[in-house]
């Protein structure tokens, strides 16, 4: 029974970790990296995009990242949605292409995204224990009905455990590498 719920749920954990992947790329490092500028949304023709929607995004130099838009039009606009982002980023337009550069991150600052960072992972890791515990208020439900055995809730606790390592294991690995990206650059 408590399998079931289990394997239900489990794209509710592989999402957590893609949360907490996405999460760290949305940090920015002293590396410019299309991550940076991806989801952010634009006001193009009376609706929302995001910038991977409207323009190619390439990396020609470690510290610069330009945008081309595959519509002129949205030049303006993209140039627009990055000043008005709080990346804190300042665009050039060159007429054909959006050029951005990062400036590198002072001691200060890299201790301050460090700190976001944490955050955000603890937030996921939350997410991730308030998955675990709906499976088990269901398990304990279903023995409350008569339809689960005692047994259960004890070896959902245990399989649920081994999931829920394995998931904050991999949250901790992308925690990792990215403090250990954002203190290198």
């Amino acid at each position: 029974m408590y399998q079931e719920l289990i394997k239900e749920r489990k794209a509710d954990f592989e999402a957590a970790v893609q949360h907490a992947h996405d999460e760290a790329a949305n940090i920015r490092t002293g590396r410019a990296t299309p991550d940076l500028v991806d989801d952010l949304p634009v006001e193009y023709h009376g609706s929302t995009l995001t910038i991977k929607e409207l323009a190619a995004i390439s990396v020609p130099e470690p510290r610069s990242l330009a945008i081309q838009p595959w519509d002129k039009g949205a030049l303006a606009l993209i140039e627009k949605a990055i000043r008005n982002s709080q990346l804190g980023l300042a665009p050039v337009t060159d007429g054909t292409a959006v050029r951005l550069t990062i400036p590198p991150l002072t001691e200060e600052r890299r201790k301050e995204y460090v700190r976001l960072l944490h955050q955000k992972m603890e937030e996921v890791r939350i997410r991730v224990r308030q998955t675990r515990e709906d499976i088990l208020k269901k398990v304990q439900a279903a023995v409350r009905e008569k339809t689960a055995r005692e047994d259960d809730v004890r070896n959902a606790k245990d399989e649920l455990q081994k999931v829920v390592d394995d998931v904050n294991g991999r949250i901790e690995e992308i925690k990792e590498r990215k403090e250990k990206e954002l203190m290198a650059t």
